[in-house]
Formats: C-alpha cells, structure tokens, sequence
C-alpha cells in the first residue's frame, strides 16, 4: 500500500471516531446518567404517621345524671338519676324519642339533646345558607340613562 493510501484510511477512522464526541459538544449534559444505582432491599425504619379520626367519646358520669334528670323532668324516667347509662336510662331515652317524634334508638343524639333542652339550637340542623344578594348599590361612576335634550327638529320647508 502507498504511504499516501494509509494516511487517508487513518485520517477516514479518525473523522469516524470523533464525530459522536463532535456532535455532542453542542448539546447539554444529561443529568442522569444511564447507569442504574443499586437500590437498597432493607425495609425502612421511619413509620409513616397516620392520623386517626377522633370517634366520639362516651359522655361522662355528671352528663349522665343531666340526661337522667332532664328525662325524669319530662315524666320518661323513673327514679333517682345515677350518672350510669344502664338498660333503665335507655329505656327511658327511647321512649322520650318515640313520644317526641324522634328515630327511638335509645341512643344520644344532637336532636335528642336539644329536645331536651341540653343541646344548642343549631344541633341537627344543616349548615346556614347565605342570604339572598341584592343588586349592587349604583357608585358615583355610573351615569344616568341618557335623556335627550335637543331641541325638537325645525318643521319641514314648502
């Protein structure tokens, strides 16, 4: 082979092997390589915090003894009202909810509460509705409706 042969196939692989690097000289890095990291098989020891909903609490031995004697009140309760909800005060508490129109569970509720004068006034009602807009107050701004003061046409010439 001539010298000059072997010069221009050296120069060919050349070209052919700095054309990638060439074509990405103009572009930005990749922020991520292609390479996969090893990812770790152990569990975590963080506990995700998971938030419980507060259920209702039973009603202590003195609003027992209110229940009791507001029943007793009423004439659904007979005796003396012992701050502990046994079978009599259910009883009692059912009886009341049938007489009064209520769903007779036996089983304290906003409505029953507030029949029996221990709730507030809101209790079992749904949520307040706004009241009706008016229409906006005209601002110093808006100008009257146009009225018209030219004065009237000149009579047609004979």
């Amino acid at each position: 082979m001539s010298r000059q042969t072997l010069l221009s196939i050296l120069g060919a692989a050349l070209l052919v092997s700095a054309a990638p690097a060439a074509a990405r000289a103009g572009r930005p890095k990749p922020t991520q390589t292609s390479t996969k990291k090893k990812t770790s098989t152990r569990t975590s020891k963080r506990k995700s915090k998971v938030t419980k909903v507060k259920a209702q609490i039973a009603p202590t031995p003195d609003r027992i003894k209110e229940i009791q004697t507001a029943l007793q009140r009423q004439g659904a309760y007979d005796g003396e009202p012992t701050g502990k909800w046994d079978d009599a005060t259910v009883e009692a508490l059912r009886n009341y909810q049938d007489k009064n129109g209520l769903s007779p569970t036996g089983k304290i509720d906003a409505l029953t509460l507030e029949k029996l004068g221990l709730g507030s006034a809101t209790a079992g009602k749904s949520a307040p509705t706004p009241a009706a807009s008016s229409p906006p107050a005209p601002s110093a701004t808006t100008l009257p409706a146009a009225t018209s003061t030219a004065a009237p046409a000149d009579p047609p010439a004979k």
